[in-house]
């Protein structure tokens, strides 16, 4: 039977980079990997197909010998692959899927990081303008003290596992392919531990409540994460622990409105104030009042600045500012002489009383007009 083209075989074209080369055998050696199609002869043959147009064209001298002369560069002993190549292969390829994940973990075997924490930290707006430092509890696992860690019994010590001779992982041969699996002895820690310590069971880890200082600093914004290097899990086999990561949730407030490092609120006042001007007095954060001035005429609606009455900028000398929106409000509840003076005041109002309405209403007119003459 002819051997397919190796370009084929791995769908790439001639001009490939190595790049793509190689995302394309990773895809390929995936989907027809023994493990994920046991009993499938036809994946056996596939695989070892996939692997073979790798190994050529991932060397460059092979890959420039195939281009010119093809299948023939490699027939009478020319670098072809018997049993032994092939299993070297399959020595590289789990290397090539795996060895990433592996090493990130430390090691099959060996001292592994733990796990990291989150806690949810909720602040009111006054602690993230001030900033405070916050008091945490919570259970985590840390190295127990009694065995260091190590799980075995004061006194005594892990002995290397007689089923994969501390290696934490076992091989099986399966006709042209070795296969490499966890120790189901020790489960890939590499160690029996005969006499296991009392206080963990022979874990070497506990769990225990502790409590913990974080620092909030003025400005932190809502969704902010604090990094607390090492406060995490307590790592296996004496491994490095775990960060906690604080992730910051700011509570509404009755009155403002933040946005970024600016405070919004909203402030009623009354139509007479807003038609005559005046003066309102409002709180900020800082905990002193601040006057607004209300002009004469203010509509409603209408922001006031105060500089510099905001949110601190984290990390920064910076601060926001405070906007403050006016709100008319219409007289409610109105007596007999309330009601006769604005009906008085009503009558005598004219066209420059009130600008925006009449303006408005006589726009409307005319434009309902226009579009009936027409």
């Amino acid at each position: 039977m002819a051997k397919r083209d190796y370009y084929e075989v791995l769908g790439v074209s001639r001009s490939c980079t190595e790049i793509e080369l190689k995302t394309a055998f990773r895809k390929a050696a995936m989907e027809c990997h023994p493990d994920r199609n046991p009993g499938d002869a036809s994946a056996e043959v596939r695989f070892k197909e996939v692997n073979e147009a790798y190994q050529t064209l991932s060397d460059q001298q092979k890959r420039a010998s195939y281009d010119r002369y093809g299948h023939a560069a490699f027939e009478h002993g020319g670098g072809g692959f018997g049993a032994d190549g092939f299993a070297a292969s399959m020595s590289d390829i789990f290397d090539d899927l795996f060895g990433d994940v592996m090493s990130r973990r430390g090691g099959r075997n060996g001292p592994a990081r733990g796990s990291d924490l989150r806690y949810n930290l909720d602040i009111t707006l006054e602690d993230a303008f001030n900033g405070k430092v916050a008091t945490l509890t919570l259970p985590a696992s840390v190295s127990c003290d009694a065995c260091g860690g190590s799980g075995a019994k004061t006194g005594s010590k892990p002995r290397p596992c007689p089923t994969c001779a501390g290696q934490g992982r076992v091989r099986a041969q399966q006709g042209f392919f070795s296969i490499e699996r966890t120790c189901p002895h020790c489960h890939g820690r590499g160690e029996i531990i005969d006499d296991p310590c009392q206080s963990c069971g022979g874990a070497g880890r506990v769990t225990r409540e502790r409590s913990l200082s974080v620092n909030v600093p003025p400005g932190v914004e809502d969704g902010t994460r604090i990094r607390l290097s090492g406060e995490g899990e307590a790592g296996q086999r004496g491994g490095p622990a775990g960060d906690l990561y604080i992730f910051i949730s700011t509570q509404p407030h009755p009155f403002f409105k933040r946005e970024g490092a600016d405070l919004y609120c909203r402030v009623p006042i009354s139509m007479v104030k807003a038609a005559l001007g005046g003066e309102v007095e409002v709180h900020t954060l800082e905990g002193a009042p601040a006057k607004v001035k209300i002009p004469e005429g203010t509509q409603s609606g209408r922001q006031f600045r105060l500089r510099n009455k905001g949110m601190p900028v984290l990390r920064s000398r910076d601060v926001g500012d405070l906007y403050i929106q006016v709100d008319v409000e219409t007289p409610q509840n109105l007596t007999k002489r309330q009601r006769e003076l604005l009906a008085e005041f009503e009558t005598e109002s004219s066209n420059t009383t009130h600008p925006e309405s009449s303006g408005f209403f006589a726009k409307m007119k005319d434009f309902f007009e226009n579009l009936s003459g027409q």
